[in-house]
């Protein structure tokens, strides 16, 4: 289940702390579930990004979707009036000890999987090959590359369980009122 949502989400929030304390970047990542006891992820960041430097404790955080909560969808406000507004969201937090390289070779096969990934699905899908071969060779001198061995895996999952059956179907029908069937469709599970 969190490794679905991991790749569901695709991009993450990588989170490192260096000599000027915290740093954050969004980067899409890939998961080799087989790597690990948790899985491990694969990215790159562009070398002039600080966090290209970054050692150590790594968090990534991947968010998957999210909706607000208006109190006016419980039935139960009714009732009492002691509702308030909250949100509806999925999170999985994945950490470990983040490991950098610069090989060429493994910064390729990175790119090539992360677009691999994400092209795939188009009728007609963009290849890293399809660019000349020196370009290529240049953007790689750009990135570093990185792996995250998961150590820990935590999943967020806030989808209105804490209420009623009742206010439960009225969150339902208020978010997909609203357009919001991603997480009407979760609640209703």
């Amino acid at each position: 289940m969190l490794h679905r949502a991991i790749r569901a989400a695709g991009m993450a929030i990588l989170v490192t702390s260096g000599p000027d304390g915290l740093m954050a970047s969004h980067i899409p990542m890939l998961l080799d579930p087989d790597a690990g006891e948790f899985g491990t992820l694969y990215g790159h960041v562009a070398r002039a990004n600080p966090q290209a430097r970054a050692t150590g404790q790594a968090l990534a955080i991947f968010q998957g979707p999210d909706a607000y909560v208006t109190p006016s969808w419980y039935p139960s406000k009714q009732v009492d009036g002691k509702v308030v507004p909250t949100w509806n969201y999925v999170a999985v937090h994945a950490m470990g000890v983040l490991e950098t390289f610069d090989d060429p070779a493994r910064l390729l096969d990175i790119v090539t999987r992360l677009t691999e990934r994400f092209e795939g699905a188009r009728e007609k899908p963009w290849a890293v090959s399809d660019a000349p071969e020196d370009y290529v060779a240049g953007m790689l001198k750009g990135i570093t590359g990185f792996v995250l061995p998961i150590a820990k895996l935590e999943g967020k999952w806030k989808m209105s369980q804490n209420r009623v059956p009742g206010d439960r179907a009225g969150v339902v029908a208020g978010l997909t009122a609203d357009g919001r069937d991603d997480i009407a469709g979760l609640i209703a599970r």
